[in-house]
């Protein structure tokens, strides 16, 4: 019979799986900031994906940083995203894992007949590796499931702190 993980082995899984769930929440504090790339950027690897269907796809963490940025910057001028009930599914060998969370998201977009706020529905699915700097995205894919425009527009709306 065997004796199953080590102490050791099951802690190193949970704390695997909340520092996973605290970069989910570290990429909803930066896209909330207008995406900013000092917060976003970090997060991915060097080599990572991203895409949104309707948004782009960006490849490499630069890209990604840059490219979310100007996201925000052209098209998303206020948000506040809602990641809830993050999935986190670790490979045996606890060096690569997958995550998937679901995307409750207020927002103010750039329109043609001008700032339309907004609210979008769906989930991210994503790829992590361990890294020397610790977990990372490999690819992230959002998949807008539902969107609509807020009738009647919001009352009130922050500005981001920075």
């Amino acid at each position: 019979m065997s004796a199953g993980p080590s102490i050791e082995q099951r802690l190193a899984r949970i704390e695997a799986r909340a520092e996973i769930s605290d970069l989910v929440a570290r990429y909803a504090r930066g896209a909330d900031r207008k995406n900013d790339p000092a917060i976003l950027g970090p997060l991915f690897a060097e080599d990572a994906v991203w895409t949104a269907e309707g948004f782009g796809d960006l490849t490499g963490r630069a890209a990604i940083a840059t490219g979310l940025a100007a996201l925000a910057a052209e098209r998303v001028l206020w948000s506040i995203h809602y990641m809830t009930a993050p999935l986190v599914e670790l490979s045996d060998d606890g060096a690569t894992a997958r995550c998937h969370w679901y995307l409750w998201e207020l927002c103010t977009l750039s329109e043609a007949a001008g700032p339309t706020d907004s609210w979008f529905g769906g989930w991210y699915d994503s790829e992590l590796r361990r890294t020397g700097e610790g977990w990372r995205f490999t690819r992230v894919t959002l998949d807008v499931r539902i969107q609509g425009e807020a009738n009647p527009p919001w009352q009130l709306k922050k500005p981001v702190q920075m």
